[in-house]
């Protein structure tokens, strides 16, 4: 659903005078004007509910778990050591914080900064090297 945009009022309009023809169904009209069924149902609910016809305003979506102090303190930490894990950094914040958060919250504010965590590796380089 992120990124969509909502359908033009010029398509709502014509959806809208369509349904009001006589003798055509609701799915003709979806049919005809590429839309989903929900939307013109939709769409005539709210314009006989006095919403008119034009789009919602959007909602901006759920707001953050962490405040920005907290999103500098995990980028911070994964600056300064970048193998730290995801379960460090959610002790992290509750010590530092007294936040608890899953690590998904802590991941997506890794993403949103680009930070990619790099591991170290669990096994030692092998010591042998191909003769020349």
């Amino acid at each position: 659903m992120l990124g969509m945009k909502a359908y033009s009022e010029d398509l709502r309009t014509r959806v809208a005078g369509a349904c009001g023809q006589v003798g055509t169904t609701r799915q003709q009209v979806a049919d005809r004007f590429g839309v989903s069924l929900s939307f013109v149902t939709k769409l005539l609910c709210r314009q006989r509910a006095g919403g008119g016809l034009a789009p919602k305003p959007a909602t901006g979506g759920r707001a953050r778990c962490l405040d920005a102090a907290a999103q500098a303190l995990l980028v911070a930490r994964v600056g300064h050591q970048p193998d730290v894990t995801l379960a460090e950094l959610q002790a992290l914040l509750v010590a530092e914080r007294g936040q608890a958060v899953c690590l998904g919250v802590i991941w997506r504010v890794l993403d949103e900064h680009n930070l990619r965590r790099k591991k170290k590796l669990s096994t030692p380089l092998s010591a042998t090297r191909p003769a020349s």
